[in-house]
């Protein structure tokens, strides 16, 4: 008896008019602008430039779209160069395919060229960039629902997933949602990075590589789950590998970078540094217009000029004072002096006579 179970979409696209629009590709986009939005608001909080996240973004999209490409063709060459299979298909990105590990590592060059762009570093960048990119990751999975793939065993648990499609060799019945598994794994790697990185203030890359560790150690066990065709090697596949070493790098760039370069970096973008010193100089100086025509601004120049005035004032009627004691002491010299004269004169007649 059917309890419960997840549906899948009858078709991965959907006609608005003659544009199609797949479900896939809809997916991917929603979690990049909800990526870029996220790392915006951080970078912004770090002390850098508003916009600074997308310009760089014009550069670590496209190269991250062809690394995921490129990583899945790779290492599932049989599915377009095997004997029957259309070599063109490779291209057709629209239909699924694209491998988060060259993703990131091939995003990371283009972020890198960016960031060297706009003259900044890449591994505060990169600390910005972590929980939005888990984001994207959990938004984007949902491609694959939309086209029917990346399911694991069968199961009877009321959250299974039902397939209906027979395309590609696919069995219809009612499999594990590894889609759905990972998806929510990323939200919760996305909510531990920033609560991690609000308590231990995370810097110079570690953000970063808490994520990258978080993800492959919940890559893991779903990628272990799953039941579509991949290599393996030494009864693991690929991605398991893939997930352990990386797992590894990443917990070990943890632990160095801690060691040696501790604490946070306090100027993310220099520019951003140097124009905020620049305003505030300004506001302590003499020519900002804005601050000049300030209503604020008047009346401090008039409080400053009735001040002025007042001590002109004073300064005069003490000038004043002064000049009229020493007009009053000059008086008195002169009194004297012409007291003294006339004694003399008398004296003078009387010892004549």
């Amino acid at each position: 008896m059917e309890l419960a179970y997840i549906p899948s979409p009858s078709s991965g696209v959907l006609h608005l008019g003659p544009i199609p629009l797949r479900g896939y590709a809809f997916s991917i986009l929603v979690g990049l602008f909800v990526a870029l939005w996220i790392v915006d608001r951080r970078w912004v909080a770090r002390g850098g430039q508003k916009g600074t996240a997308w310009d760089i973004a014009f550069w670590a999209i496209p190269f991250g779209l062809v690394g995921g490409r490129l990583y899945h063709v790779v290492t599932d060459y049989q599915l377009y160069f095997g004997e029957g299979r259309d070599w063109v298909d490779a291209f057709k990105i629209w239909e699924g395919g694209l491998g988060i590990w060259g993703a990131v590592a091939l995003g990371a060059l283009g972020a890198w060229i960016g960031c060297r762009r706009r003259g900044i570093a890449l591994p505060p960048y990169a600390d910005a960039v972590a929980p939005g990119l888990a984001l994207a990751q959990a938004i984007g999975r949902w491609g694959n629902w939309f086209n029917q793939e990346l399911y694991g065993r069968e199961t009877d648990l009321p959250w299974a997933l039902h397939i209906t499609s027979t395309a590609g060799g696919r069995v219809p019945g009612y499999y594990h949602p590894t889609f759905l598994y990972e998806s929510l794994w990323c939200v919760g790697v996305a909510l531990l990075v920033i609560w991690a990185d609000r308590r231990f203030k995370l810097g110079h890359g570690r953000a970063f590589a808490l994520y990258v560790a978080a993800y492959c150690a919940g890559r893991f066990w779903i990628e272990y789950m799953r039941v579509d065709e991949a290599h393996a090697i030494l009864g693991l596949r690929l991605n398991n590998w893939t997930a352990m070493i990386v797992f590894v790098l990443a917990v070990v760039y943890i632990v160095v970078s801690a060691k040696k370069w501790p604490g946070r970096e306090d100027v993310v973008e220099p520019v951003a540094a140097s124009g905020g010193a620049a305003e505030a100089s300004g506001g302590t100086g003499t020519g900002e217009k804005g601050e000049a025509d300030s209503p604020e601004a008047k009346d401090d120049a008039e409080s400053a000029k009735d001040t002025g005035a007042g001590e002109d004032a004073k300064a005069e009627e003490d000038a004043k004072s002064a000049k009229s004691e020493e007009d009053a002491e000059t008086g008195d010299d002169a009194e004297a002096d012409s007291g003294e004269a006339p004694s003399k004169d008398g004296a003078g007649s009387a010892k004549k006579s």
